[in-house]
C-alpha cells in the first residue's frame, strides 16, 4: 500500500482517538463535579452579573471557558502525536547560553519593540557562531522541538491555538525561542539547520484570509509564521495535512457534541 495512504489512515485514527478520549474525559469530569461547589462549572457560576441573565447563559458562559481551554490542550497533544510520525519530538532544550548572547537577544528584541528593525531570519544568524563559555547552562521548556527524521533539520515551535498575543507576550515568546535557538547553536555543528516558528492551530481571521496579528508580526518574520493550514501541513508533513485533520475532526465531532449534551442535561435538567 502507498506510504502516503498508510500515513493518512494513521493520522485519521489519531484524530478520532483524540476526540473520543477527550469527550469521555471532559464529560466524566464535569458530570462528576455536579455537586461540588468547587467544580469547574460551579466555581464560575457565581458572577451575579451573569446570573442575572438567566440559568442558560450562566451555564453556557462557564462551560465555554472550560471547553476552550481544555480543547486547546487536546489539540496540542494531538499535534505532538501526529508530528511523531515524521519527527523526533522533544519538549525541552538545554545547554550553554552566554551573557553576551543573552545581551544580543535583548538588544534585538528592543529594536523590534521600537520598530527600528523589521524581523527577518537573518537578524539572529550571529548566534550561530556559538560560545566558548560552557559554564552557563540553561534549560528551556519547549512547546515543540522537532527533528526531521529524514533531513535532520531542527524546528523550534511556539504554538498558540488562536494566536492572540499582546505585545509583552509576543516579545517573551520570541525571546524564549531565540534562547532555545542559541542553545542549539552552541551544542550543534554550524551546518545543522535550525528554524524557529510561531504557529497557530487555526487562522482566527478565517482560513485562507490574511493573518493580521500585528502584535505578533512586530516580533516575528513572515517566514517564521505557520498559521492554521501551514501548521498542520508541517506537523503531518503532507501537502493536504490540514484537510485530512479537519475532515476527520468534523466526521467525529458528533462524539463531542453528545458528551456536551450529557453535561447540559446534568446541569440544566433538559432531556
Amino acid at each position: 500500500m502507498n506510504d502516503t495512504i498508510d500515513k493518512e489512515v494513521v493520522i485519521r485514527q489519531l484524530v478520532k482517538n483524540a476526540i473520543e478520549s477527550y469527550s469521555v474525559g471532559f464529560s466524566t469530569r464535569h458530570i462528576s463535579e455536579f455537586d461540588d461547589p468547587e467544580g469547574t462549572i460551579n466555581s464560575k457560576i457565581h458572577n451575579v452579573f451573569i446570573a442575572a441573565l438567566g440559568a442558560d447563559i450562566q451555564y453556557y458562559s462557564s462551560l465555554v471557558r472550560s471547553l476552550d481551554s481544555s480543547l486547546g490542550n487536546m489539540l496540542e497533544k494531538l499535534a505532538i502525536g501526529i508530528a511523531e510520525l515524521s519527527y523526533d519530538v522533544s519538549r525541552e532544550v538545554k545547554g550553554p547560553l552566554s551573557v553576551e548572547q543573552t545581551r544580543f537577544v535583548a538588544e534585538l528584541l528592543e529594536k523590534y519593540k521600537r520598530r527600528v528593525l523589521k524581523p527577518t531570519e537573518d537578524d539572529y544568524q550571529w548566534l550561530r557562531n556559538g560560545t566558548d563559555d560552557k559554564d552557563l547552562e540553561k534549560r528551556h521548556d519547549s512547546d515543540y522541538y522537532l527533528v526531521d527524521k529524514k533531513t535532520g533539520s531542527r524546528h523550534l515551535i511556539e504554538l498558540k491555538i488562536g494566536g492572540d498575543l499582546d505585545n509583552k507576550k509576543a516579545r517573551s515568546e520570541k525571546e524564549a525561542l531565540l534562547e532555545q535557538y542559541t542553545i542549539l547553536s552552541n551544542t550543534l555543528n554550524q551546518d545543522e539547520k535550525i528554524n524557529i516558528h510561531f504557529a497557530t492551530a487555526y487562522n482566527r481571521y478565517g482560513e485562507d484570509k490574511p493573518w493580521r496579528q500585528e502584535r505578533v508580526r512586530q516580533f516575528f518574520a513572515d517566514e517564521e509564521l505557520m498559521i492554521g493550514r501551514d501548521f498542520w501541513n508541517f506537523v503531518t508533513k503532507m501537502d493536504d495535512g490540514y484537510e485530512i485533520v479537519i475532515s476527520e475532526y468534523k466526521a467525529n465531532a458528533h462524539i463531542l457534541t453528545k458528551a456536551l449534551n450529557e453535561i447540559k442535561d446534568t446541569y440544566l435538567g433538559e432531556n
